[in-house]
């Protein structure tokens, strides 16, 4: 609770593309129909296959098996980690590729105990000995003759993309294989990938999420970084925009250069928080809206221009057409032939839709990273054990909650040069422009699209994170630097339109605790600073607000007790802490729901269902993100307690 965490989003994933010679395509064929038959046995079998062509096809089907959740039992089962990990390493490039695509998939649709049992089933070997002949072929292949140079290195760097995310997919996953990162010289071989980004922004992109990961909280491997590993850093930081996916570049590069903070000497972290900050500003600043309208446009011209250029016979062959309402959009003419794909992976031909999503993931982790730059570190784990030891730490927790008007929040933070470079950067006012709805025309023309509707969401999620950051920015900075008293009368203004236009809360959980949390802070530093509220907007917001958080507060109660996975439950009750966590329409609405007795009913049986299944059931950090929700738990009911003896006394 508190810090903003990072959560696991699913990976883009991988999905064999290309032409396909007859003999491949028919084998692929049999490929599908032994996923319906008996999927896993005949696929696995054919990866022992003499033939290249069989084993890559094999492979490929193995990549869209993994993505239905029933298969995974079923692999497992078959051992297909130990049989996949040797084709790493195949005489075929192509088998390689695919190989390392089937175990991208794997590890992004399996979650964290198959990456757990991948590293166990020793599948770090081939691929970190995969890895490092990936970089020296592109070493060797810059001595090729200039026909053979770019059909090589495309291959090589194809390869190591999908083994980057193997690696990335992993070290998120276990422990054990960051230990076998840090020991095996993994991050040299990464930063070789990087320094390439001009030439191969895909594999740049892919390094850049990995590092983000493998940098954090890791202190061996900050001993690695050399003065030559910064420099590849500071060269993608720095590097201009060659398309809307350097930004998405330079948005993670930013992330990792915040984890390695600490081994920056003190005389330069000015200046490296300045040059985190000002990039993370550039990408705040672009409006997503209007660039998902221009990249639809972009892609109808492109397609139609296709058309065109094809001349195809009316209605011939009308399978792998374009869908009807894809036609809508392309003026008159011909349908396009359009491979689909069961991966959510994006087809090098969708590049406009490509772009697009690129910026949104780049503002969403801009303002995820904004959010943990303002808060301090989470408590130790000692601390943990020594508030949770005694039952004087309960009186003592229920004084400090008493005391500080139940904040549950780690407390904020900013460092002179946080604040600097926050203000310089004009981050609150871009900020703030990201709160608003996402445009109006790209929801629709997103809408009238299959494959461009997922960016509906993707829009909606910025605007949550803007909301987030908002929450932080507002207690932390001074009024002046939020714009004084008339700019936070016009927010209040803003965030209660926001909230009056929301139709429908019990779908839309995270935008209403988001803006409930926003508008908690903007009134408590405006009365904390008495500056004058608007009443016509306050006294309505008030009873919006408070009728709203009864629903909320029930929607998630219902959620936390009767969900059967202890983490779905666990990220209940964490949403419940920080709903209710202060405020005085909080601490009302919590009484009208009954919350304290609900939560006090429940919490033996939550400690039992994680002292039960937990070991069982869930990986080690799993079970440790449950223990301190168990420790929040018993503080929020002691808090839960004062407040229903200070309002009914």
């Amino acid at each position: 609770m508190g810090k903003s965490r990072t959560r696991r989003f699913r990976r883009p994933q991988f999905s064999p593309t290309g032409d396909r010679p007859a003999e491949l395509a028919a084998a692929e064929n049999g490929a599908e129909r032994a996923e319906v038959d008996g999927p896993a046995a005949e696929l696995l079998e054919k990866l022992q296959h003499p033939s290249a062509d069989v084993r890559e096809c094999a492979c490929a089907g193995l990549a869209r098996l993994v993505q239905q959740p029933p298969a995974l039992p079923d692999l497992a089962r078959r051992d297909a980690v130990r049989r996949l990990g040797p084709l790493l390493l195949d005489p075929s490039l192509a088998v390689r590729e695919t190989a390392a695509g089937a175990l991208r998939n794997l590890s992004a649709c399996g979650g964290f105990e198959v990456c757990d049992d991948m590293v166990t089933k020793d599948i770090m070997t081939p691929l970190v000995a995969l890895l490092k002949e990936c970089s020296a072929g592109l070493d060797s292949d810059e001595m090729s003759p200039p026909e053979k140079k770019d059909q090589s290195r495309s291959s090589i760097e194809n390869i190591a993309n999908e083994a980057v995310n193997v690696l990335w997919n992993v070290c998120e996953c276990s422990s054990r294989a960051l230990s076998i990162f840090n020991k095996e010289g993994c991050l040299e071989i990464v930063l070789t990938y990087l320094s390439r980004f001009s030439t191969n922004v895909d594999l740049a992109v892919s390094v850049a999420y990995c590092l983000q990961t493998v940098t954090e909280d890791n202190v061996e491997l900050l001993k690695s970084f050399s003065g030559p590993a910064l420099q590849v850093l500071e060269s993608a930081l720095l590097s201009p925009v060659g398309s809307l996916e350097y930004i998405l570049l330079k948005t993670l590069v930013a992330g990792t250069i915040w984890n390695l903070k600490d081994i920056i000497p003190s005389k330069g972290q000015a200046e490296i928080i300045n040059a985190i900050l000002k990039t993370l500003s550039e990408v705040l600043e672009v409006d997503a809206g209007e660039v998902v309208i221009r990249m639809k446009e972009a892609e109808m011209h492109r397609l139609k221009a296709a058309a065109e250029a094809e001349d195809p016979p009316e209605n011939a062959n009308g399978d792998g057409l374009i869908e009807d309402d894809e036609m809508e959009e392309i003026p008159r003419k011909k349908k396009v032939r359009r491979k689909t794909f069961i991966s959510d992976l994006l087809p090098p031909t969708n590049k406009e839709l490509r772009e697009a999503t690129a910026l949104l993931t780049a503002q969403q982790t801009a303002l995820e990273l904004i959010v943990n730059m303002c808060c301090s570190e989470d408590p130790s784990d000692d601390e943990w054990e020594e508030l949770s030891s005694s039952d004087e730490s309960d009186a003592h927790t229920e004084n400090s909650l008493s005391e500080g008007g139940g904040q549950l929040l780690s407390p904020l933070c900013l460092s002179h040069e946080i604040h600097t470079a926050l203000t310089s950067c004009l981050i609150p006012k871009k900020i703030f422009e990201r709160t608003a709805f996402p445009n109006s025309i790209a929801v629709d023309v997103c809408s009238r699209n299959p494959t461009w509707k997922p960016l509906i969401r993707k829009m909606s999620t910025v605007q949550c994170r803007a909301l987030m950051c908002l929450q932080s920015l507002v207690s932390l900075l001074d009024v002046e630097h939020l714009g004084g008293a008339p700019a936070l009368q016009a927010l209040v203004q803003h965030l209660s339109q926001l909230l009056f236009s929301q139709p429908d809360f019990a779908k839309h959980v995270d935008f209403l605790e988001a803006i409930s949390s926003a508008l908690r802070a903007l009134l408590q530093t405006m009365a904390s600073e008495n500056i004058s509220q608007v009443k016509p907007t306050l006294e309505p917001w008030l009873m919006t607000v408070f009728c709203r958080l009864q629903t909320i507060g029930c929607f998630l109660l219902e959620v936390a007790t009767r969900d059967p996975s202890l983490v779905v439950a666990g990220e209940a009750l964490d949403a419940l802490f920080d709903v209710f966590a202060d405020g005085r329409e909080a601490e009302r609405a919590s009484v009208q729901i009954k919350l304290l007795p609900a939560l006090k009913e429940f919490q033996p049986v939550f400690k039992a269902k994680i002292r039960k299944e937990g070991k069982g059931k869930y990986s080690p950090d799993q079970l440790c993100v449950l223990d301190n929700v168990k420790t929040n738990l018993r503080r929020f009911v002691a808090y839960q307690e004062t407040v229903e003896k200070r309002l009914t006394t």
